[in-house]
């Protein structure tokens, strides 16, 4: 079987779960399915220092499986969790900040861009990464019309690497690969799996292993 790197990769988004111990055990389940690139550990409404506690176990979760803990949300946090990266939804500006104080240490990846023009002004930055799409926006089945041409615009002339954001149902993993994007972001499609997690990263991948466009490097 070729590398999953040679083509489009899962990035899991963490869901917004009241409850500690089950967000714990369904990433635990989903890292368990296959090949995961990375995992955004958005802050949602949480307080620093609930926060703090629930990424320290995350990033430590997600390392133990080879993929990269990226928190979204205080800096602080993504510092003390010692996770491998930080996400930035601040536009440009923030971005610029982010990569002159974290970088190279940690990934430092931009969302937020809405347009052309806005991702254009984020790329300047030199992010590791752009996301088309927000970190909660699966909220249909299908990936946004309009996150998909941002994607494929994107990849067809910029090198930095982007995460389009899929929607609520697995089959839009495929649509995201079609634009030639480096990552497809998945939250609900996952971890509301009526199979559970796991099984529904296995399918992704398999999916992807057996359609997704090889990439040339």
């Amino acid at each position: 079987m070729e590398s999953a790197e040679t083509r489009c990769r899962l990035v899991l988004i963490v869901p917004d779960i009241a409850d500690a111990a089950e967000q714990e055990r369904l990433l635990g389940d989903a890292l368990r399915g296959g090949d995961v690139a990375s995992v955004i550990i958005p802050q949602y409404a949480l307080g620093l220092d609930e926060f703090q506690q629930r990424a320290e176990k995350l990033v430590a979760l997600v390392q133990n499986y080879d993929a990269a803990a990226i928190i979204a949300g205080d800096s602080r946090v993504a510092g003390r969790a010692r996770a491998d990266g930080l996400h930035i939804e601040g536009g440009a500006d923030a971005v610029a900040e982010a990569v002159e104080k974290f970088s190279p240490k940690l990934i430092v990846g931009a969302g937020h861009s809405g347009d052309r023009h806005e991702a254009l002004e984020i790329g300047e930055k030199s992010p590791d990464y752009i996301l088309f799409g927000r970190l909660d926006g699966d909220s249909r089945a299908e990936a946004h019309p309009k996150n998909l041409e941002l994607g494929e615009w994107w990849a067809s002339m910029v090198e930095i690497p982007c995460i389009v954001m899929g929607g609520s149902e697995p089959a839009s993993a495929m649509d995201v690969a079609g634009t030639w994007a480096e990552f497809v972001g998945l939250g609900r499609a996952v971890f509301s799996a009526p199979g559970g997690p796991a099984a529904m990263v296995a399918q992704v991948n398999a999916v992807l292993d057996e359609k997704a466009p090889r990439f040339e490097y």
